[in-house]
């Protein structure tokens, strides 16, 4: 916990006077949210910044795509997640063949004790708190997009009815970047459903070292239970109430313009993107950038929330132009150029 102010009237907004007066459930909130991580942090090694950034995809309310190469955790986090949050979490092993009855479930014909026939809604593996879509780009786009209105609207409809998801109710997916052979690349319509864009890389030495030694012994850690899927939901609840300074909402408003050809001033976006983040990501950002600084023991986002945010919640909102991947240009290096831009500005 920082020693800083609560609610620094100097930020340039009203404190909020239900949070002062769930100052102590906060507080506990906080507490509770720094041993999960903690917990998560003690099964998966070399990750820390993946770790952070999917737990802020989860506490935001949102759904994380995991990018990386096979063998780095990915599944395992999201597992451990699950495990540490108290979410019944469920897999799917997105393939060629699989169907969207597969994964919302459907209606079979059955015959009562009367000899009368109905038909009864049989739920799929959608139904859960915390669904791990593994490999989700191998699966076809019509079954990819099974997943639109659960993601959205949190209920499936199946044979003309609608069906509430458990609550709460996140996408953790997967995709490896290193084979696209026998894949289907998500729409951009699904792609901007994904609050955050987590990308797992090579741990160094020493941490290898560490997972080696700690994953391949008798007795490997196992995670523990740290939350209520409640206390999941207060959380979330807290993070929509944490007040939002004016400049850093205005920094959030302006960088995603920025990265827009139609708005930007830099010529390399307006060059060399197709289109750029929408509407979505704005509210996606300002979410993270609260979650971000409730995960830290702040009770308001500040500028540096968004330098460390912009890049997982713009990078996958990027449409860049065939020139530009032939140029070596990329999503990440345009998003870093427009928030330079932006600080020397300020």
């Amino acid at each position: 916990m920082t020693n800083a102010p609560r609610f620094p009237e100097e930020m340039g907004f009203s404190q909020d006077s239900s949070l002062e007066r769930d100052a102590a459930r906060l507080d506990e909130c906080v507490a509770r949210l720094a041993e999960a991580r903690k917990m998560v942090s003690s099964v998966i090694f070399g990750q820390n910044e993946a770790v952070e950034q999917t737990l802020i995809g989860i506490l935001s309310g949102g759904h994380v795509l995991m990018v990386g190469a096979p063998g780095l955790g990915k599944s395992l986090l999201a597992h451990t997640l699950g495990k540490v949050l108290g979410l019944l979490d469920k897999r799917v092993q997105f393939t060629p063949d699989l169907m969207p009855a597969d994964i919302l479930g459907s209606e079979v014909l059955e015959e009562g004790a009367d000899g009368k026939r109905a038909f009864r809604f049989i739920k799929g593996p959608v139904f859960c708190q915390l669904l791990l879509a593994d490999e989700i780009n191998r699966a076809s786009p019509r079954t990819q997009s099974a997943l639109l209105q659960a993601m959205q609207e949190r209920e499936v409809s199946v044979a003309g009815y609608s069906h509430k998801l458990p609550e709460p109710f996140h996408v953790v997916a997967t995709q490896n970047p290193l084979e696209q052979e026998g894949t289907y690349p998500l729409p951009e319509a699904q792609l901007d459903r994904f609050l955050l864009e987590v990308r797992l890389g090579y741990p160094d030495a020493d941490e290898e070292r560490k997972i080696v030694t700690e994953t391949t012994g008798r007795y490997p850690t196992r995670p523990r239970q740290v939350l209520q899927a409640d206390d999941l939901v207060e959380a979330q609840d807290f993070v929509r109430r944490l007040p939002m300074p004016d400049r850093v909402l205005d920094t959030i408003i302006a960088l995603c313009r920025e990265c827009r050809p139609e708005s930007t001033s830099l010529s390399d976006i307006r060059d060399n993107v197709a289109w750029g983040p929408g509407t979505r990501a704005a509210q996606a950002l300002s979410l993270a950038c609260r979650a971000r600084a409730m995960l830290f023991g702040r009770f308001a986002p500040s500028l540096e929330d968004i330098e460390e945010l912009a890049v997982p919640v713009l990078r996958h909102r990027f449409g860049l132009t065939y020139g530009a991947r032939a140029e070596g240009f990329t999503a990440k290096g345009l998003i870093t150029d427009a928030l330079a831009h932006l600080q020397e500005k300020a």
